[in-house]
């Protein structure tokens, strides 16, 4: 933890006001040789300066050390700081206030403030929560102390600690099924078995609740003693795209409510739903590019806490490999914009397509976004439909049963 620069120290206006006083004492008691009146002036002189002092100790004595619990979060999760300080004795009060943006907690113009008035043996901790409302990398901090004295004649403002990152990611929210034909459609990979002599092998997994039972393949069944359900033959899967479109002209809304978080929310809840089906997932941004460099869940939220709106105007960019799925949630598209889309993925996909008009509170112009439907639509796309009343599960179950959302949120 740092210890930093940017510090006050000094008599207060009443310790600078007694001690102008006290040398005035001391003066007059010079010049009418009383000796009763330059003791009194003599008194009052020493008083700030002692002040002065004891402050002094206070500052170099008292340490602070900030632990987040935890340093990384969810949006909408408590976050509890808590302020460790040792050192001491404090002559008078401490007075300590911690910057927290109001992304992460608290309002900035009142920031968590605390007076501590004594230091223990063992020290004292001080604790307040936060709620971040925003992902991203936020500073909390700086710390600063404010000193006064015990009876106001100097004080002390000292930054104590320096800012710490509170990374916020995503929240994943649960979903539940998949679009038929989706990836591999089956989730883990299964268990080839063979048919006989002469035919090819197909392959079987367990039964999972909602399997049909016409596709139990019964002699592997009696070989394993469990349900086993054949699976559709599919050409080679290479795993699935994510596609987010990031752009920050299709989107709209200020803050936790803008339909860019919407997107984003909805984004790494489809990956962590995927990745949980063993399916080899990445997440791309509307020009192709990677969103997180490691595989996983956490380097995938990481990445999508610090990510940031684009300023690219269309949807053109990079074929997506073969053999991989995509699903796109995108923003306000032109029909234009949806064609350059489907042409870089002329298998077709899956896209939620939101109604950013239902964010926008201004009332600016946006696309159709009935007509940018249309056009993935008849390039072989399945498409949903969701408005700013729709929450990003209602948003996924509609594009898993192939039902648009109406942008009014309605089904």
């Amino acid at each position: 933890m740092g210890r930093s620069g940017a510090r006050t120290f000094g008599l207060t206006v009443r310790g600078r006001s007694l001690l102008a006083g006290g040398v005035a004492t001391a003066v007059c008691a010079v010049v009418l040789d009383e000796r009763d009146l330059l003791r009194v002036g003599l008194v009052v002189c020493l008083l700030p300066l002692v002040s002065l002092l004891l402050a002094v100790r206070t500052r170099r004595s008292v340490q602070a050390a900030r632990t987040l619990l935890p340093a990384r979060s969810a949006t909408d999760t408590p976050v509890e700081v808590a302020l460790d300080l040792r050192g001491g004795p404090v002559f008078g009060a401490l007075r300590l206030a911690d910057t927290v943006p109001d992304a992460a907690g608290p309002v900035p113009s009142t920031p968590p403030r605390f007076t501590v008035h004594r230091i223990g043996g063992r020290g004292a901790r001080v604790t307040y929560p936060l709620r971040p409302a925003l992902r991203g990398a936020h500073r909390v901090g700086p710390l600063t102390a404010r000193a006064v004295g015990a009876l106001g004649l100097a004080e002390f403002t000292r930054e104590m600690l320096a800012p710490d990152r509170l990374l916020v990611v995503p929240r994943v929210v649960g979903l539940h099924g998949a679009p038929r034909a989706l990836g591999s459609g089956e989730g883990l990979p299964g268990a080839a078995a063979q048919q006989g002599q002469g035919s090819p092998d197909v392959m079987v997994r367990t039964y999972r609740q909602g399997d049909e039972l016409r596709r139990v393949h019964w002699k592997s069944t009696a070989r394993h003693d469990e349900l086993m359900v054949r699976l559709e033959e599919r050409p080679w899967h290479a795993g699935v795209t994510v596609l987010l479109d990031r752009r920050d002209g299709a989107h709209r809304g200020h803050g936790a409510g803008a339909s860019l978080e919407f997107a984003v929310t909805l984004a790494a809840s489809i990956g962590a739903h995927l990745l949980r089906r063993g399916e080899p997932v990445e997440v791309v941004t509307e020009d192709g590019a990677p969103v997180a460099a490691g595989a996983g869940l956490d380097p995938l939220l990481d990445a999508l806490a610090v990510l940031r709106p684009a300023a690219r105007p269309d949807l053109s960019g990079p074929s997506t490999a073969a053999g991989r799925d995509v699903v796109a949630v995108l923003g306000a598209c032109t029909p234009e914009q949806a064609g350059q889309l489907a042409g870089r993925h002329p298998g077709g996909g899956y896209a939620v397509l939101l109604d950013v008009a239902t964010w926008d509170g201004a009332g600016e112009r946006t696309p159709d976004p009935a007509a940018a439907a249309e056009v993935l639509r008849r390039a072989g796309w399945h498409v949903s439909v969701a408005g700013a009343h729709r929450t990003p599960e209602q948003a996924w179950d509609a594009l898993v049963a192939g039902s648009p959302v109406s942008p009014a949120g309605a089904p």
